[in-house]
């Protein structure tokens, strides 16, 4: 697989052409995929997890390092994944590198706190934040990912703080998702219709002292829409205390911490 180059150029349609063409391109499975190459040759690598997937039962073991003052804070997880459903199916750099964000913060972070995951595809963000002592999580999908959601949910037996919920952007809250203490947000900025509908639900959900995450990677000249959207409602400034900050902006990842207009 050749690594792909983007440009100011490329037509966005062209874009996210390639992204559906080929969900795996960023995403990093260990030597038998053939999708690691396009990654090999980055720094990327060295700020991801540990990972070892299973081919046959389609199932990637991450194991997260922990904080700088206490590596007894590894955490480890198991997840499902499967293209079929779509993109939403596969563990993308974004959602490692915003999961791996909050285990260096430590388990006070996100303790006794309520937790909402938008875009959760496999889960793995919320789940995270569920290991690390919130008080509950919802971690929200489409419909067609909701299976692979419960069962990531299932096979780390998280079901006492954690609950997979159906969340289309754009579309009234759920009433059993009360209002969140922290939103959590990664690789959500890729689908040029959706965005009003993820800019709605954020406002929907957060309120002026709501913790919103959110991690992305910069793929087309479109996104710049999705942010003319989001200012309207949010400012949002860098996160700045990633240790790992320098090495995955250089590959266009950004973590971002927004903040509603009142």
């Amino acid at each position: 697989m050749q690594t792909q180059q983007y440009s100011d150029e490329r037509n966005p349609v062209d874009d996210e052409k390639y992204d559906l063409e080929e969900p795996f391109k960023f995403f990093r499975v260990g030597e038998e995929n053939t999708g690691t190459r396009d990654l090999a040759s980055t720094e990327l690598l060295s700020v991801l997890p540990g990972q070892h997937y299973s081919i046959k039962e389609k199932i990637l073991r991450l194991e997260f390092e922990g904080n700088a003052q206490n590596a007894q804070d590894a955490i480890s997880i198991n997840l499902q994944v499967d293209a079929s459903p779509g993109c939403g199916g596969i563990v993308w750099p974004a959602a490692q590198i915003l999961s791996s964000y909050l285990i260096k913060k430590g388990s006070g972070f996100l303790h006794g706190n309520r937790v909402v995951e938008l875009g959760s595809g496999t889960g793995l963000v919320g789940l995270i934040a569920a290991k690390l002592g919130a008080s509950k999580v919802w971690i929200t999908d489409q419909q067609p990912l909701l299976g692979i959601m419960q069962q990531n949910l299932s096979m780390n037996s998280l079901q006492y703080n954690c609950v997979v919920t159906e969340l289309d952007w754009g579309t009234s809250i759920p009433t059993t998702i009360p209002p969140p203490d922290v939103i959590l947000a990664a690789d959500c900025v890729y689908f040029e219709p959706a965005f009003p509908l993820l800019v709605n639900t954020l406002d929907a959900l957060a309120t002026a002292g709501t913790l919103i995450l959110f991690c992305y990677k910069k793929r087309r000249k479109a996104d710049k829409r999705f942010f003319g959207m989001l200012k309207k409602k949010f400012a949002w400034e860098e996160v700045m205390d990633d240790p790992n900050r320098n090495i995955y902006t250089r590959e266009s990842i950004t973590l971002m911490k927004l903040s509603k207009l009142q």
